[in-house]
């Protein structure tokens, strides 16, 4: 009774298996090359399910957007002799399954022969260049002439490069330490030239400012003694034209200030006889001069 069941069984998994050995499917964005025993025989680049010879036909899937190598990055010296760390990068897309699986096979094996490809030409390229080529718009033509070099010698792989570009492209760490070093050293003797310059500058300003204090000060002194000498000979005349129309009050005049300039030096308590000239006016007023009609 078993061996119907049993045969049953096998004939079953051996249909099943036939039919799976049978098909394959290609997706969206992906080609397939159909390989019997060892020879390419057709190239399938229609999206669906696909029917192959079972167990004799071998079909290889690669993708048909666009792929991304990314090689280690790796130091490369410039046309003047400056090193230069570079990280690389590409996007390639596979055009031709056949070369393809007939040059590398796999998509490892053609990522490492690429950047074997994409590493030598980087090389050669900027070892033809100064550095300060990639600061300006040779960069962009020298990135060009990789990519135009790469994508010459990734033909026979059925590749088609699409572009090449960098995604880091810096001097080693110890250059850059130097090169800081050597710009902080200009800065800083910038910064004294600038500053011993301002302080010479400020000297200057401050010579200048004294000079010119200097003269509106001798100006102002010779306006104010100009002032005051006319101001002492109109008071001189003042009191000249005074003294002559009245001389009682003249004198009169010119005590109190003696007296008011006396006081005014000494303490606040003068002792004086009571017999003094100095109290001669304060005691009887001011007398007449001689020959006054008006004197009692």
């Amino acid at each position: 009774m078993r061996s119907p069941w049993l045969a049953a069984i096998a004939l079953v998994a051996l249909v099943v298996d036939l039919i799976v050995s049978s098909v394959y499917i290609v997706n969206e964005g992906e080609q397939a090359l159909v390989v019997r025993l060892g020879a390419p025989v057709a190239v399938v680049d229609q999206a669906g399910l696909k029917f192959k010879a079972p167990f004799v036909d071998a079909v290889y899937v690669t993708s048909t957007r666009s792929l991304l190598l990314e090689p280690p990055v790796e130091q490369a010296i410039m046309g003047d002799q400056k090193r230069l760390e570079v990280q690389p990068y590409a996007r390639y897309r596979i055009v031709d399954p056949l070369r393809f699986y007939q040059a590398a096979r796999t998509p490892e094996a053609a990522n490492a022969q690429l950047a074997q490809l994409v590493s030598s030409s980087t090389r050669r390229e900027l070892g033809q260049a100064p550095l300060r080529a990639l600061l300006t718009d040779e960069r962009g033509h020298i990135l060009d002439l990789i990519k135009h070099e790469v994508a010459t010698k990734a033909e026979p792989l059925g590749i088609s490069v699409d572009e090449v570009r960098f995604h880091r492209a810096d001097l080693p760490l110890e250059t850059s330490q130097a090169i800081y070093d050597r710009m902080k050293s200009e800065r800083q003797r910038e910064a004294k030239e600038l500053r011993a310059q301002g302080y010479e500058w400020a000297q200057r300003i401050e010579a200048r400012a004294n000079r010119e204090r200097t003269v509106m000060l001798s100006e102002a002194q010779r306006a104010a003694a100009v002032a005051r000498g006319d101001g002492d000979a109109e008071a001189n005349k003042t009191l000249a034209g005074a003294f002559s129309k009245d001389p009682r009050f003249y004198s009169l005049y010119r005590s109190l200030q003696t007296y008011k300039g006396a006081l005014a030096n000494s303490a606040p308590t003068v002792v004086v006889g009571p017999d003094a000239d100095f109290m001669r006016l304060l005691d009887s007023g001011p007398q007449p001069p001689p020959g006054d009609a008006k004197n009692p």
